[in-house]
């Protein structure tokens, strides 16, 4: 018989937050926390949920430790699910980092004061904006591959901060997920800039906030199981979810009734380049501890449909022309927008999009465009040592092997072998002194966060890193040896 438990929901009324909270409806054994700040805007959210008699408030704000102790207090486990995400945290992202990071300080901090810090599970939500761009022939990613998040991508950024703090925190039962893009309802209704960063030639494994929400109520009622704990994983929906970016432009368009989706845009205004997304070689291994998969692809854009307004239902039905040039075209034209940075010559903004000037000139129209079709065989970067030995063999030899893949050296002059949690101090090849645990480094893929900030440096930073390297020259090693 499983004993009824007590858990923290951070973000609870974002869009994961909300699906979360649905599915506590079917969990009455579980006691539901949900952390909110006392806005009109979250107050009306939760009013959904006022007959739902496993869900308590806990009112406060996730900067201020006073509130996250409070909070704390009592739980079992906390699913730290809030943040601010893009597209505000590209528009704020002073307070993106404010959020991000010091929220997981706070959580941090609180759950060390308990009397029992062992007896609480903390779960912490990263992203797939923490690995950037990974277009074919790099489009196949997993844990641990090398974190270069995109200009300007300050939610990525601090959400590796995040992982680092939580990896890192010493606390004795903790996990991180890298969430992908989800799924929801909503993004039918997205109207910003940020819609044009999006590369048809990109690539994102998606999942549905439903089948994101099972994850975190299976957590949350049913002890995971213990290899579990200690880990750092990506949330993916599987084959059936690895999409192109073209592909899910055409699927949303034909359900909404549009003929031909290039009727809307003009080819260029989107990015080339500069965002984020991959398909997974991992993610089947999050559903095996933990099975959470029950939608698919198709379920969930009906859904999607079925709750959209009827503007949206019936978008077909206008006349392209007033999509293309009313709403689509202005929309390019704002603040971050890709043409907002071509009419006013923002060469950081174009750099980042489309490589320069010269190049968005080249990209044509839509008469030499040819829908993109990556390999759908997984393949694999070299992390630098060999996977199949065990980490409790892990030593100075292979941390110095590391550290020369990546073009740097281990600086501590000890490593006790099979230690994967004790940070060690490092340097990367400019100099940076830094320092991470084997953990950090071998198995999530960190390495120095100087160079990580410096996001207009990493293809020189490659000349001198192979492990970076590969995502610019597109090197693999056998799946056997991963």
């Amino acid at each position: 018989m499983t004993t009824a438990r007590t858990v923290l929901l951070t973000g609870a009324t974002g869009n994961w937050g909300r699906a979360t909270l649905r599915a506590f409806r079917d969990r009455p054994e579980v006691r539901v926390r949900a952390f909110a700040q006392p806005t009109d805007r979250d107050r009306a959210v939760l009013a959904e949920f006022e007959d739902m008699p496993n869900i308590e408030i806990a009112w406060g704000d996730l900067t201020r430790y006073d509130d996250v102790a409070r909070a704390v207090s009592g739980v079992d486990v906390i699913l730290h699910v809030g943040a601010v995400v893009s597209p505000l945290a590209d528009a704020q992202p002073a307070l993106a980092h404010r959020v991000n990071i010091g929220s997981m300080q706070n959580i941090i901090r609180a759950v060390k004061t308990l009397p029992d810090p062992a007896a609480v599970e903390v779960i912490g939500i990263g992203s797939v904006a923490e690995t950037g761009d990974r277009q074919e022939p790099v489009h196949w990613g997993r844990v641990g591959d090398p974190l270069r998040v995109s200009t300007f991508d300050e939610y990525g950024q601090t959400k590796i901060v995040a992982e680092k703090l939580l990896v890192e925190s010493g606390l004795p039962r903790w996990a991180w997920m890298r969430q992908t893009g989800i799924f929801h309802p909503a993004m039918l209704e997205i109207r910003d800039p940020i819609m044009t960063h999006s590369p048809f030639t990109g690539v994102m494994e998606w999942v549905s906030a439903e089948d994101s929400a099972r994850l975190l109520v299976r957590l949350a009622a049913e002890p995971a199981p213990e290899e579990f704990w200690g880990g750092v994983y990506n949330i993916g929906g599987g084959a059936g979810w690895r999409l192109t970016n073209w592909q899910l432009q055409e699927a949303i368009g034909g359900a909404m009734g549009v003929a031909d989706i290039r009727t809307w845009y003009d080819r260029d205004w989107f990015a080339t380049r500069n965002f984020h997304g991959q398909w997974y070689t991992d993610s089947d291994r999050l559903q095996e501890l933990v099975p959470f998969r029950e939608d698919t692809f198709e379920d969930a854009l009906g859904r999607a449909i079925a709750a959209a307004p009827s503007s949206v239902r019936s978008a077909g039905k206008v006349p392209s022309w007033i999509v293309k040039n009313l709403v689509m075209k202005p929309l390019t034209r704002k603040p971050r927008g890709t043409m907002h940075a071509i009419a006013h010559r923002d060469q950081a903004e174009i750099t980042a999009h489309f490589g320069s000037y010269e190049a968005w000139q080249r990209i044509g129209d839509w008469s030499s465009f040819t829908p993109p079709e990556p390999t759908r065989v997984p393949a694999f970067l070299d992390h630098g040592y060999d996977e199949t030995v065990e980490a409790s063999a892990w030593g100075p030899e292979v941390y110095r092997g590391v550290a020369d893949f990546r073009g740097g050296e281990l600086v501590s002059p000890d490593a006790a072998r099979g230690d994967i949690a004790t940070p060690l101090v490092w340097a990367c090849h400019l100099g940076h002194v830094f320092a991470g645990s084997p953990r950090l480094i071998l198995t999530a893929g960190h390495w120095c966060p100087d160079c990580v900030r410096d996001t207009t440096a990493y293809e020189a930073q490659s000349e001198h890193n192979a492990f970076l390297a590969q995502l610019y020259t597109g090197a693999r090693v056998p799946a056997a040896r991963a």
